[in-house]
């Protein structure tokens, strides 16, 4: 077993300024190498009329934050929502000239600004108040059924479809359970598409207190009607994964003795925008969860560039959030991405921005990262099969990937009939990570999310470079490879 703790090969800028369309100081703050070519600009049109998103970078703290939210209303700009712990506005305008006249009128207060997306707001403006979230345009009402689960049993011996899930065999999950099955102080938030609060196996798993939609503009929202499926099962899925309920009911997820919280961050049209990941992360440290769980990448870029003005300021937006819920306690697992895509050799990308008619081919280079699964502190997943090849569609990297987990054709719940089905992918892998860090959290509460981060590799198993339908080519050693980074997971040796 591996016990080295690695750092993130190529960090991504945490303080470069990068003002209006102008950037300064691009090279040594980008994270890219002397000899690798700029990545190609992919410009995004924000012309006047058009209610266009951004973030805007401070100083965190209070006053500068002030100063920055005076600015943006001096320039008839709406502040959405402001998180003064890490210095980030999010606003709104239909200004073609928002970033450069709200960066002269803030007086040297900002660091960067720029758009989040490369088209116009979908669900509007809100309004300011306060009042109990609704539906906006774009959005609807979750559809609830009223299911009573309240006779289901919390404790039996198994669950009819336990036998069918190979996964948990793969990883050793029966037999960490036979020393915890996790601690209902701990709480993993599902960072996704909502969680279903009628699902046999979830309804009584729910922190319902905790879960929060953040979907309306990047501005938090409770109330089931905020963070329940409503296009997508996704989330449901993911949270069967991790927690679904030991109750003689279907399944059961690594971690059933925890609590999830349903962190909506999926829009219903698909999209994470940098304001929802950023409400997201922010939203699990202030109710201090202590594992996230983050199956998607930050759209519209599949690889935010550092050396690009319009993309680097929201992924520093994203950096900060990730970074001050760290700080809070939490510790984050991510899905590597299925684009079969070398992370630590990036040349070219032609997927992004997914929200425009026609995303852009262009060069990228290691200042692009995905995000934010490749960001400092997050825990990356690759995905593997039921034989322990990579999967074909799985991304790796040496020095990439941390660790492998089980991703394809995996046996979760899903929404339609209350039921349950297969899905693959690395957002089916990340969350195998994140119920067996939930188990470390339970049988370790001492641990810190850096020390959770280190011990979930050092307590994989060094896996050797297999082949994969594609064959993609491994490099590395069996104790630390392209394919399974520090290796497949163990939930028993996590919690032994």
């Amino acid at each position: 077993m591996s016990t080295r703790i690695r750092p993130r090969a190529a960090r991504i800028a945490a303080t470069a300024a990068v003002l209006g369309l102008g950037v300064m100081g691009a090279q040594s703050a980008s994270g890219a190498t002397q000899d690798e070519p700029t990545s190609t600009p992919v410009p995004i049109s924000t012309p006047d009329g058009q209610i266009s998103s951004y973030v805007i970078n401070t100083k965190a703290n209070p006053g500068q934050v002030r100063k920055v939210e005076k600015a943006v209303r001096s320039v008839d700009g709406t502040v959405i929502q402001s998180w003064p712990q890490i210095g980030v506005v999010v606003a709104h305008s239909t200004s073609a000239d928002f970033r450069t006249s709200v960066v002269a009128a803030a007086e040297n207060a900002v660091d960067s600004v720029g758009p989040t997306r490369s088209v116009a707001v979908s669900e509007g403006t809100p309004d300011g108040s306060q009042a109990p979230w609704g539906p906006g345009k774009g959005q609807h009402e979750a559809v609830t059924k009223k299911r009573d689960v309240s006779d289901l049993t919390t404790a039996v011996a198994s669950d009819p479809l336990e036998g069918d899930q190979w996964d948990m065999q793969m990883i050793n999950v029966p037999q960490a359970h036979e020393i915890t099955t996790g601690s209902p102080d701990v709480t993993v938030g599902v960072l996704d598409s909502g969680i279903d609060p009628d699902h046999p196996d979830l309804a009584n798993q729910i922190d319902r207190a905790s879960s929060v939609g953040c979907t309306d503009a990047g501005r938090p929202r409770t109330g089931e009607a905020a963070w329940a499926p409503t296009t997508s099962d996704h989330g449901t899925h993911v949270a069967g994964t991790i927690g679904a309920a030991q109750n003689g009911v279907g399944i059961v997820g690594i971690a059933p003795g925890t609590k999830m919280a349903s962190v909506k961050v999926v829009n219903d049209d698909g999209f994470i925008y940098p304001e929802y990941a950023i409400c997201g992360f922010m939203e699990a440290g202030l109710k201090g969860m202590d594992v996230t769980n983050n199956s998607y990448y930050v759209d519209p870029f599949e690889f935010w560039c550092g050396d690009q003005p319009e993309q680097a300021p929201a992924m520093e937006a994203v950096r900060r959030a990730v970074e001050w819920s760290t700080k809070q306690g939490a510790v984050h697992a991510a899905a590597a991405g299925n684009s079969a895509y070398d992370l630590s050799d990036k040349t070219t990308n032609d997927s992004s921005p997914n929200d425009a008619e026609e995303p852009t081919e262009r060069v990228i280079n290691s200042s692009c990262k995905d995000i934010p699964t490749e960001l400092d502190g997050v825990v990356t997943v690759s995905s593997i099969d039921s034989e322990g090849a990579l999967s074909s569609f799985s991304n790796r990297g040496l020095g990439s990937i941390d660790v492998a987990a089980p991703g394809s054709r995996i046996l979760s719940t899903v929404v339609q009939d209350d039921g349950w089905g297969t899905k693959s992918g690395t957002s089916m892998a990340s969350p195998h990570v994140a119920g067996v860090l939930a188990l470390m959290t339970s049988a370790h509460p001492a641990w810190g999310p850096e020390k959770l981060a280190s011990e979930v590799r050092a307590q994989a198993t060094d896996t050797p470079c297999s082949t994969t339908s594609a064959g993609a080519e491994c490099v590395g050693t069996p104790e630390e490879n392209s394919y399974y980074g520090d290796g497949v997971i163990d939930a028993l040796a996590a919690v032994r």
